[in-house]
């Protein structure tokens, strides 16, 4: 068991943004139409987070033209680029499968606030700030590679 965490932490993502369920977010995802890459951004409510280590997933559900549409994102994956916490929720339950069942403004989460807000969005900062340097310390020591090289 030991050897597959290793390997989880190796290849999986340095660290990852802290979403809760209950919030919404913005997932940046990158698509691919025909030979062209492109970030499409998929803004919903977490409904459901599954999984530990590189096999973590978060379930976003969003209403398009009035139908309800859900989609599992691995946050490990090279094709989700950034998750950002637009709003954050305040909710009493690990999955909010109830909200499938609604319509209309009973879709609504209400929002975290007060003192509990303030720490989770210093937290966020604090966490956003560290995966902006990791980014950069990668970068540069890409850089160094191919300098070595050439």
């Amino acid at each position: 068991m030991n050897i597959i965490d290793t390997v989880e932490r190796e290849l999986g993502k340095e660290l990852l943004p802290p979403v809760n369920v209950g919030d919404t977010v913005q997932v940046h995802y990158l698509i691919r139409e025909g030979d062209k890459e492109r970030v499409q951004l998929f803004i919903g409510t977490v409904i459901a987070s599954k999984g530990r280590g590189i096999r973590k997933t978060i379930t976003v559900r969003r209403i398009v033209q009035g139908e309800g549409v859900e989609r599992i994102f691995p946050l490990h994956s090279p094709r989700v680029q950034d998750v950002t916490v637009t709003r954050r929720g305040s909710v009493r339950r690990a999955k909010l499968y109830y909200l499938r069942d609604r319509v209309g403004k009973a879709t609504r989460v209400t929002e975290l606030l007060g003192e509990k807000a303030r720490r989770s969005k210093a937290e966020d900062k604090a966490i956003r700030k560290q995966m902006a340097d990791a980014a950069a310390a990668a970068e540069a020591a890409t850089e160094g590679d191919e300098e070595a090289d050439a």
